[in-house]
């Protein structure tokens, strides 16, 4: 099941009955939209935006979605899921700093490119069911965060509350000092950082073929 397919399950199961064939096509029309809007736009959105986007009439919108809310909610849900499958997978990797990367890769690479992701994690307001995705995401990161502690690949001076933080000084403003983002610049933001949270390698640590002479 494709993420469009999710997120027109969670909408029709606020319908009353089964929708007809071409008035689920028209819900899949409106998820489709309301993805890319939402990336691009963020949780502001217009209904009639993503009327437009669709290709639908604003009738159409509300006669086949219950809200803008719901249909935005369905959005998001999905693409926290996902971000939320990926930390769960990078806590059972056998090695405690490739699963941290990976995640951090997935999470900076969304909020580079999801103006929505950024909203919700910005704490603006929209669903309860985001808000428990948000608090489940913190608790994932926290425990991978202890876990790469253990292991002794992350330094100890970070707190997994910093975690955040550092993440989201991946994606920055759009322009500074008359220069302009690149579509790229959040992979070198997070390498820097990934550089600096990774455990200082001790000497015992270098092979012998390396160290200098």
């Amino acid at each position: 099941m494709t993420s469009t397919d999710r997120a027109v399950e969670r909408l029709l199961t606020m319908t009353d009955g089964q929708p007809r064939a071409d008035a689920q096509r028209n819900i899949r029309k409106l998820v489709d939209a309301a993805r890319l809007a939402v990336a691009e736009v963020g949780v502001g959105v217009t209904a009639r935006e993503i009327a437009e986007r669709a290709g639908v009439g604003i009738g159409t919108f509300y006669r086949r979605v219950p809200s803008r809310e719901a249909l935005l909610t369905a959005v998001l849900t999905d693409t926290l899921d996902e971000l939320i499958t990926v930390a769960r997978a990078a806590l059972g990797a056998r090695d405690p700093w490739v699963g941290f990367t990976a995640f951090a890769e997935s999470y900076a690479q969304l909020r580079a490119t999801s103006c929505g992701i950024r909203d919700v994690f910005g704490d603006a307001p929209l669903d309860p069911d985001t808000d428990a995705q948000v608090a489940q995401l913190r608790e994932l990161i926290e425990q991978m965060v202890h876990r790469a502690k253990r292991a002794g690949v992350l330094r100890t001076d970070v707190m997994w509350r910093d975690i955040a933080f550092l993440l989201a000084a991946t994606t920055t403003g759009t322009d500074t000092m008359g220069l302009r983002l690149s579509a790229e610049q959040w992979r070198l933001n997070l390498r820097v950082i990934l550089d600096g949270l990774r455990a200082p390698t001790t000497w015992s640590d270098v092979p012998v073929s390396r160290r200098a002479r």
